[in-house]
């Protein structure tokens, strides 16, 4: 059955005339007969049966009218349904976070108060390119990759920290080498793989392999194990937050130098990338005060 026949066909049994019909589909009435006989031949039944001068829907023609003209509505609707699908989906911005989670969260909400219609849809997933924005990070003296033409890309440049105990073993001590806590246990926050990775890179770098006794998903329980003495971490300076205890030190790491960048990818590949665009600004906007601690 092709789509023309369907339509030729919903037409006529609305009208009950083919004269008629084929003035409203502009076609000759002939081939408006021959498509609606062919129809009948494919099907194997008579659609119509002759009524005085005129025709009538036969009793299969009825029963093919009430199964068809639901299914062809739903069909003329399709293309309005996906521009509608298609305005929503350029309100949606779809953000793939694999680093500095705590201050994009940040970001998201006081974005919200500025356009509360815009849906921010949030992943991490390390495998994926399908995303409109992309928060990540690299050790600080990794080469760019090279961008696309469609695309965007903000760099800024974090100091990681060792987070220690305020007790008087780490009292009046500016910095220290990685060497200086081999032996000690570590605080670390999990799922965070990239940071790991460049965690690990540095310990190696330095020739320890940390003893990590305790992980969480919260930059917060890390905190407060190490304030409660049960071991030391990396801090990053400003994409977890601040402290906000004198329980907890951060000491400067003298060796190696310790620093990631954290990158904001933006890509266009939407019909509509405005919403997003603008979204891509405010949150580079964003962690550029967080970085030099204006926020």
């Amino acid at each position: 059955m092709e789509l023309t026949q369907l339509k030729y066909f919903l037409e006529v049994a609305k009208n009950q005339h083919v004269t008629k019909s084929a003035e409203r589909l502009h076609v000759a009435q002939p081939a408006l007969t021959q498509a609606i006989h062919r129809l009948e031949e494919e099907l194997g039944v008579k659609l119509f049966v002759p009524k005085g001068r005129g025709i009538m829907l036969s009793t299969y023609g009825e029963y093919f009218f009430a199964k068809l003209s639901p299914l062809m509505e739903g069909l003329d609707r399709l293309p309005d349904e996906l521009h509608t699908m298609a305005d929503l989906e350029d309100a949606t911005i779809h953000l793939n976070v694999l680093a500095a989670s705590t201050l994009v969260t940040e970001a998201i909400i006081e974005y919200q108060r500025i356009d509360d219609s815009i849906h921010i849809q949030l992943k991490q997933n390390e495998q994926s390119d399908l995303y409109d924005i992309c928060v990540t990070t690299r050790l600080f003296y990794q080469p760019p990759e090279k961008q696309r033409e469609e695309e965007r890309q903000f760099v800024c440049t974090e100091k990681i920290y060792l987070a220690v105990p305020n007790i008087a073993r780490f009292q009046g001590i500016k910095s220290l080498s990685l060497k200086d806590v081999k032996e000690e246990s570590f605080i670390s926050l999990l799922g965070s793989k990239q940071l790991r990775t460049i965690c690990d890179k540095y310990c190696s770098t330095a020739g320890i392999v940390p003893n990590i006794v305790f992980e969480s998903d919260s930059p917060a329980a890390v905190r407060n194990m190490i304030a409660a003495n049960m071991g030391v971490g990396f801090w990053p300076e400003f994409s977890w937050g601040r402290l906000n205890t004198d329980k907890v030190l951060l000491l400067n790491i003298a060796n190696p130098i310790c620093s990631r960048d954290i990158l904001v990818t933006y890509k266009k590949n939407k019909r509509d990338s405005a919403r997003a665009e603008a979204f891509y600004d405010y949150l580079s906007g964003y962690l550029r005060r967080a970085s030099v601690g204006e926020n």
